[in-house]
């Protein structure tokens, strides 16, 4: 059994076909790696979040104990009866 050989269009179309498929999978993987650096700082911001989400938890379990009421004071600048406070101002 013989083939006709290829004629010269049907050649210049398989070589478009090629070529477009070899643009768009260059732009597929382009597209990928975007998606991919993006899903990892989003993972990166789950974790933070996580983080933080065990922290308040915690600090809602402690709420009742008396140092942590005494830091949370301190961190919002609140001072015992008869201690001075301080401020830096030289910055």
């Amino acid at each position: 059994m013989r083939f006709k050989r290829a004629g010269f269009m049907t050649k210049i179309v398989v070589l478009a076909l090629l070529i477009y498929m070899a643009t768009s999978l260059m732009d597929l993987r382009g597209k990928i790696q975007g998606v991919q650096a993006q899903r990892d700082t989003l993972a990166a911001q789950v974790d933070e979040q996580r983080l933080a989400n065990q922290e308040l938890e915690e600090a809602i379990t402690n709420s009742g104990d008396p140092a942590v009421q005494e830091q949370v004071a301190r961190d919002r600048g609140l001072v015992k009866r008869g201690e001075e406070l301080y401020i830096d101002v030289t910055n």
